[in-house]
């Protein structure tokens, strides 16, 4: 029997009711942040067994069988940046090892002081996601650092974050992202005078810093990050320090310019390793997928 069209219009409201629904369900499961879950990225971290000399220049066999990752994307479109920027992880029993290959024509520094606002200068970033914490990373060019553990406020007292004098209420600042300032979870606190414990850093600049009357080729970055530091990101879900085969951290990558590509280039000034989709780094969903291996570097294809 032919439909009426009051029956076919309500056949359709149906159909387009299901489709929402089903999209929400199944294709929109990452649907209340700005990264599409399937663009993030994922990664292999190999293990070890030779000494890492934390001096910047990457020139030990590990980093040069090391894969790299892609070269960095624009962190609100994806789109090419104007300059080629790479990050590598390996990890041994004692640290988490990271690098980064930095191509800059015109190396530039200002900041000198620990804990200077160095996210105003050209710098490298890293962060770390526990499940009720994260740790942010900051370095310049002139091996400057900048450092904050960020707790989430619904994990305050119940992770023990209250039991400890460093963490302290008259310690901590309250922080709710940059620009994504719903995140589901809610807001974090910030320990902006923490310090990684015993964390190496240094960097090598192929150039000179701050003379444009030169042409450089960039800078390296080499970091270390002992896992006996990350108890606090290890807690809440007592995951193994170090990491055993197959765990999987999530960490970010990024860098932050002073500058941008002339248009019509859209260039936010800030390239990730993962795109964020909104200019905002305090995003754990959105941070690459680090699998660790126990398989030796050396079997990395």
């Amino acid at each position: 029997m032919p439909c009426t069209m009051h029956e076919r219009k309500g056949l359709w409201l149906w159909l387009v009711l299901s489709w929402l629904v089903f999209a929400n369900c199944v294709l929109g499961q990452n649907s209340s942040f700005p990264c599409p879950e399937g663009e993030i990225a994922r990664y292999t971290a190999y293990h070890i067994r030779e000494p890492v000399t934390i001096d910047g220049r990457l020139d030990e066999t590990v980093w040069k069988r090391t894969p790299l990752s892609p070269r960095f994307a624009d962190i609100l479109s994806g789109g090419r940046a104007i300059h080629d920027t790479r990050a590598a992880v390996v990890w041994d029993e004692e640290n988490l090892y990271i690098a980064f290959r930095v191509e800059e024509p015109f190396v530039h520094a200002k900041y000198t002081n620990r804990n200077d606002p160095i996210y105003y200068d050209n710098d490298i970033e890293v962060f770390i996601a526990g499940r009720d914490a994260y740790y942010e990373f900051e370095v310049n060019a002139f091996n400057t650092t900048y450092e904050v553990l960020f707790i989430w406020k619904d994990a305050y007292e119940k992770s023990g974050f209250a039991e400890a004098q460093e963490f302290s209420l008259d310690k901590l600042k309250s922080f709710n992202g940059v620009d994504f300032t719903n995140h589901p979870r809610g807001g974090r606190l910030g320990q902006f005078d923490w310090s990684f414990p015993g964390r190496r850093t240094a960097v090598a600049i192929d150039g000179t810093v701050n003379n444009d009357k030169d042409r450089d080729r960039g800078w390296t970055v080499e970091l270390a990050f002992p896992w006996k530091g990350m108890e606090w990101l290890a807690k809440a879900d007592s995951r193994a320090l170090p990491p055993r085969d197959g765990d999987v951290w999530r960490m970010d990558f990024s860098r932050f310019n002073t500058y941008k590509e002339a248009p019509p280039a859209k260039d936010s000034g800030g390239w990730v390793w993962t795109r964020h989709g909104i200019w905002d780094s305090h995003i754990p969903e959105c941070f690459a997928h680090i699998r660790f291996t126990t398989n030796d570097v050396s079997t990395a294809k």
